[in-house]
């Protein structure tokens, strides 16, 4: 039941953001995803590396006795700018945890040696 509404939240948020698309007319002066969407992607990039930032600070202030909400907080504003930036890319949420799911059961080393066999196989292509 969790990860449906998991899923349900995210799935609203992500029909939200794409109202904000400048193809679909979000308005810069009247939305903070319309005018990081207008500025284009530096402008979300940008605030993915702040947030990924602040992830790892308030991790670091968690392991020194630091509030360990303000990671949960943190992740939430780097998730919410991923997903802007899903938006512009024209993807979405659901293919992200398509992914997750593929990826379910397989061991992260075997994971990353098989992404750079791909990676050496494209450059060989």
């Amino acid at each position: 039941m969790t990860e449906t509404l998991s899923t349900d939240a995210l799935d609203r948020l992500a029909a939200i953001i794409e109202t904000r698309l400048p193809a679909r007319g979000g308005d810069p002066e009247k939305s903070y995803v319309a005018r990081l969407l207008h500025k284009g992607p530096d402008a979300f990039l940008k605030k993915i590396g702040e947030e990924a930032t602040e992830v790892v600070m308030a991790a670091k202030d968690a392991d020194h006795g630091g509030d360990r909400a303000k990671i949960v907080n943190e992740v939430a504003d780097l998730w919410f700018h991923s997903m802007v930036a899903l938006a512009h890319y024209g993807l979405t949420p659901r293919q992200v945890i398509a992914e997750l799911e593929r990826r379910e059961g397989t061991s992260g080393i075997e994971e990353k040696a098989l992404r750079k066999a791909q990676d050496r196989e494209a450059s060989n292509d």
